[in-house]
């Protein structure tokens, strides 16, 4: 797809192969990811696709911005869907943000994308996708239980909604020259804040906790207990898909 756009890469660089196959189109400052595992976890793989580097492209440069030297897609080929991104050079040995800087950080992003008008799928259709996983499952109907449970207050939650990231964590995080960048929006959403919130510190003490929040300055994520609970349950949930 590259060399049909003009550009070299000659060099081309294996990044990661998780849930996606992420390649460095050496000497391009490209990065290419090519949907493995999760693009089978959606009806509309393109729409989907399209949202994310709509979002990356608004957010500026506390995102990883889709690539301008050639259009990022997304394209399709052989049955693999993939995406182009500009290469952001970063410290990939570097320890985590401090709980401050962290939240800071999301808080900033936050307030970028409040400002997004585009059409963004609801934070109810994490939950719909995680109601489909059970269905492949055996045994779920504690899982289920709990996933209806906690829907009234968190995916179908009366706090107010706006983009965002829908997967903050740690691993979607790099470290530049100058400061954390966002990466990987595939999850971008509309819903409470408190989302991402709580994927940041579901896993923390309460001193991390403490300061995060402090950090983000925000009281309208103080309620979070059933975020974590959300969070928690949506790991295992994932588990037990990827297992069976």
């Amino acid at each position: 797809m590259a060399r049909e756009h003009g550009v070299s890469c000659d060099d081309p660089v294996p990044l990661a192969g998780a849930s996606n196959v992420l390649v460095h189109l050496r000497p391009a400052p490209i990065v290419v990811r090519v949907m493995t595992a999760t693009a089978a976890l959606h009806d509309d793989v393109e729409r989907w696709l399209e949202r994310e580097i709509a979002v990356a492209s608004f957010a500026g440069d506390l995102v990883v911005p889709p690539s301008d030297l050639l259009p990022p897609g997304p394209y399709e080929r052989d049955g693999f869907w993939m995406t182009m991104w500009k290469f952001v050079a970063h410290d990939a040995q570097a320890p985590p943000p401090e709980p401050g800087e962290l939240g800071r950080s999301l808080r900033r992003l936050h307030e970028a994308l409040a400002g997004y008008r585009g059409d963004l799928a609801p934070l109810s259709d994490i939950r719909d996708w995680l109601a489909g996983l059970l269905d492949g499952l055996q045994d779920a109907d504690e899982l289920r239980l709990r996933l209806d449970a906690l829907t009234p207050t968190v995916f179908e939650s009366p706090l107010p909604g706006q983009a965002i990231h829908g997967d903050a964590s740690m691993s979607n995080l790099l470290r530049t020259a100058s400061g954390l960048v966002w990466n990987d929006l595939e999850d971008v959403c509309t819903g409470p804040v408190a989302w991402d919130v709580a994927g940041l510190v579901h896993r923390r003490d309460a001193a991390f906790k403490e300061e995060f929040l402090a950090a983000y300055g925000d009281p309208g994520v103080e309620e979070l207990e059933p975020f974590l609970e959300a969070h928690a349950l949506y790991e295992v949930i994932w588990r037990h898909a990827r297992a069976g």
